[in-house]
C-alpha cells in the first residue's frame, strides 16, 4: 500500500512537471523565440537595405558583415516571403483583439 502512495505521488510529480513545463517554460520561450526572429529581421533589413532601396548612412560598416551573413539572404528572403499577415503577427504581439 505503501510503494502504491509512492507511484502514485512519483506519476503525479512527473505530470506536474511536465504541465507546468507546458504551460509556463514553453510559452515563454516561444515569446523569447518570436523576439530573437524579429530581432534578426531587423538585423538582416539593415544589412540588405541597399538591396531594398532604402539609404544606409553606415552602409560602409555593414558591408564588411556581408560575407559572414551572405548565407543567411536566402533563407532569410524565404521565411519573409512566406510570412502571410505581418500585421497580425505584429498586433498579436500586444494581444489586439
Amino acid at each position: 500500500m505503501d510503494e502504491d502512495k509512492r507511484s502514485a505521488f512519483a506519476n503525479f510529480k512527473e505530470w506536474f512537471g511536465a504541465f507546468s513545463y507546458g504551460v509556463f517554460v514553453d510559452k515563454r520561450m516561444g515569446v523569447v523565440r518570436k523576439e530573437a526572429f524579429d530581432q534578426y529581421d531587423n538585423l538582416m533589413l539593415l544589412l540588405f537595405s541597399d538591396f531594398l532601396g532604402i539609404p544606409n548612412p553606415i552602409s560602409y560598416y555593414m558591408l564588411e558583415l556581408l560575407p559572414y551573413m551572405a548565407d543567411e539572404l536566402v533563407p532569410w528572403e524565404r521565411r519573409i516571403q512566406n510570412r502571410k499577415f505581418i500585421v497580425a503577427e505584429k498586433a498579436a504581439q500586444y494581444d489586439f483583439d
